[in-house]
């Protein structure tokens, strides 16, 4: 998954970021009996996600592959699953 640079960009760090902070406030509340504290902490959980959705549009995220880029790679791919003959081993 590394090599593929899936999601190391900008937006997905930036969103990313704010959702976990957004998740240490909510649980931080929720244990301390806050409701108001706790749906504050949710508010800004989905601020991270409109804050990453708004930097991707913006050409901050991950570009898109083409039809011929995912067929070129696909192709390209080493065969995953190889034939390999069964022994079975019997003692006398």
């Amino acid at each position: 998954m590394a090599g593929s640079s899936h999601g190391h960009t900008p937006a997905a760090w930036t969103g990313v970021t704010i959702a976990f902070i957004g998740f240490c406030i909510a649980g931080v509340f929720m244990v301390a009996a806050n409701p108001l504290g706790f749906w504050g902490g949710i508010v800004v959980i989905l601020l991270g996600g409109v804050v990453g959705g708004a930097m991707k549009a913006a050409g901050l995220g991950m570009p898109k592959e083409s039809e011929a880029q995912v067929r070129a790679r696909v192709q390209a791919a080493p065969a995953t699953a190889t034939a390999q003959p069964v022994t079975a081993e019997t003692s006398a």
